[in-house]
C-alpha cells in the first residue's frame, strides 16, 4: 500500500470516526433531551440510553429530570393592612415539558430567572390580600396552598410543574423592627412611670391612713389615760380623805413626812425658815401616840 493510499484511508477512518460520534449520543437517567436540526426540534427524547441523530445537521440539547430548588433573595411585600414583610421563600419544581420550555426559556438558568419572578409575583398578589393577624393564624395553610397553586398555573406555561412552594421566613424590615422596638420602649417607659406614680398616689394615701389613725389612737389612749388618772386621782383622794378622818393627826404627821422627803432630797434647792414655822411642827418628833 503506498503512503498515497494509507493517507486517504486514514482520512476515511477518521471521517467515518467523527460521523458515528457525531450520530450517537446518550441520554442518562437523570436527563432529558431535544434533537434539534437547524435550530428547530424535531423529537423529545425522555428514554435513558444509547441514541442517534443525523450527524452534522442535528444536535441535542439536555435537560434535567429531577426535582430542583429554586432559593431566591428574600423580597419585601406589603400586606393588605399596610404592613411590611421581608418574605423568604423556597420552591421545588421540576421540567416536565421540555419542547415547551425550550421554546420559552431555552436554558434552565433562564427558567430560574422566570420562574423566581412567577414566585415573587403571586407571593405579592397573595399576600397583599390577607393581614398579618392572618398571616400568623390557621388561615396561614389555605394561604401556602394559593400561592403554591398560582405558582403551579404560571409555571406550567415554561413547561415546568411546581411541586411546592414555601415561605421559610417572614420578618419584619430591620428599619421597622427599630420602630416598633423604639415604640415597646417607649410603652414600657410610660406604663412605669403610671405605675411608680399610682404606686407613690397610694403610698401616700396608706400614710396619711396610717398618720390619721396614729393620731386617733393617740388621742383615745391619751383620753383613756386621762380618765384613768383622773379616777385614780379621786380614788387616792377618798382614800385620803378616808385616812384622815379615821386618824386627823396621824394623816398630819404622815403629810409632814412626805413634804420632808420632797423638800429634803439631794435634789432640792436651798430654803430658808423659821424653825417655829409649821413646815416643822413634826420635825424631831415622835410618831403621835408613840412612845
Amino acid at each position: 500500500m503506498s503512503d498515497k493510499t494509507k493517507i486517504i484511508f486514514g482520512a476515511v477512518v477518521i471521517g467515518l470516526l467523527l460521523v458515528v460520534l457525531n450520530s450517537v449520543y446518550v441520554v442518562s437517567q437523570v436527563e432529558q433531551a431535544i434533537v434539534l436540526q437547524f435550530g428547530s426540534p424535531v423529537r423529545v427524547v425522555k428514554e435513558a440510553g444509547l441514541k442517534f441523530k443525523i450527524p452534522f445537521i442535528q444536535n441535542v440539547v439536555f435537560y434535567d429530570n429531577r426535582l430542583l430548588n429554586l432559593d431566591p433573595p428574600a423580597q419585601e411585600v406589603v400586606l393588605n393592612d399596610k404592613k411590611r414583610l421581608d418574605v423568604d421563600s423556597f420552591t421545588r419544581y421540576r421540567i416536565i415539558d421540555p419542547l415547551r420550555f425550550y421554546k420559552t426559556v431555552r436554558t434552565e438558568a433562564q427558567a430560574r430567572s422566570k420562574l423566581e419572578e412567577i414566585v415573587n409575583s403571586s407571593l405579592r398578589k397573595i399576600l397583599g390580600r390577607v393581614t398579618l393577624p392572618e398571616l400568623l393564624s390557621q388561615k396561614r395553610t389555605q394561604i401556602m396552598a394559593d400561592i403554591s397553586q398560582a405558582v403551579k398555573i404560571d409555571a406550567e406555561q415554561i413547561g415546568v410543574n411546581v411541586a411546592d412552594v414555601r415561605i421559610r421566613r417572614a420578618d419584619l424590615p430591620i428599619e421597622v423592627l427599630q420602630a416598633i422596638n423604639a415604640r415597646m420602649k417607649a410603652e414600657r417607659e410610660r406604663d412605669a412611670k403610671e405605675f411608680r406614680a399610682t404606686g407613690q398616689q397610694e403610698a401616700q394615701k396608706i400614710r396619711a391612713t396610717a398618720e390619721k389613725e396614729k393620731t386617733v389612737i393617740i388621742a383615745e389612749a391619751e383620753k383613756k389615760a386621762q380618765i384613768i388618772r383622773g379616777q385614780g386621782d379621786k380614788e387616792a383622794i377618798k382614800i385620803w380623805n378616808d385616812a384622815a378622818g379615821v386618824d386627823p393627826e396621824f394623816f398630819a404627821y404622815y403629810r409632814s413626812l412626805e413634804a420632808y422627803k420632797k423638800a429634803l432630797n439631794d435634789e432640792a434647792t436651798s430654803m430658808v425658815l423659821a424653825p417655829e414655822g409649821e413646815f416643822f411642827e413634826y420635825f424631831g418628833k415622835t410618831i403621835p401616840g408613840g412612845k
